[in-house]
């Protein structure tokens, strides 16, 4: 987390700030073709907040729920978001592999997601499954991979409620401000990283 001018009134404190570990996940894009990351991207850095890795990987389960927990165990991630994969088709394994990571589960943020995507699409929002909840001070949002359906969680939830969570999640911690995520992590570099897990990712 980069250190604001304490001088400067207009900059966001830092513990506004959330760094945020994104990892996009389809077999039919790549990191360039990413519309759903790059759309987090944006409107989490449009908030004043900053992406400390970007991931794409391909549906695979193990592989899925290494990287989230890679990134959870980072000290310099306070939220970590997927996209992708969370549907009914066979290949749709994000939920399943990142559930057993959470120590605490945020079931509201399903119910309230459910809510605000039937008003956008009807009773096709049966088929879209989400998850959110908490491990180590570190937050955790899995999406779908639709581009609008990132912009509905970010702009409705995710940005608002975001920080307030972590200050509650992290509560019995006073010497961890957010930016420092959960326990230490092997690589203590905070700065963006683009590759493709595929290719020996995070």
């Amino acid at each position: 987390m980069n250190e604001t001018d304490a001088g400067d009134e207009t900059t966001a404190s830092a513990s506004e700030t959330l760094c945020t570990g994104v990892v996009t996940i389809a077999s039919d894009r790549s990191l360039e073709t990413d519309d759903s990351g790059a759309e987090i991207t944006s409107a989490l850095e449009a908030g004043g907040h900053e992406i400390t890795v970007r991931e794409h990987v391909v549906p695979d389960h193990d592989n899925v729920q290494s990287i989230v927990s890679r990134l959870i165990d980072r000290t310099d991630v306070d939220v970590v978001i997927t996209a992708g994969a969370t549907g009914v088709e066979p290949t749709d394994i994000t939920i399943e592999a990142v559930d057993p990571l959470l120590e605490k589960d945020l079931d509201t943020f399903s119910e309230l997601f459910t809510v605000l995507s039937h008003e956008q699409v009807g009773t096709s929002a049966l088929t879209t499954r989400t998850l959110a909840g908490i491990t180590d001070g570190t937050l955790v949002f899995c999406l779908p991979g639709r581009a609008d359906a990132v912009r509905l969680a970010l702009e409705e939830i995710i940005l608002s409620e975001a920080p307030e969570l972590i200050e509650l999640a992290r509560g019995d911690e006073p010497d961890v401000e957010v930016g420092q995520g959960g326990e230490d992590s092997e690589d203590g570099d905070a700065n963006p990283t683009e590759t493709d897990a595929a290719d020996g990712g995070v």
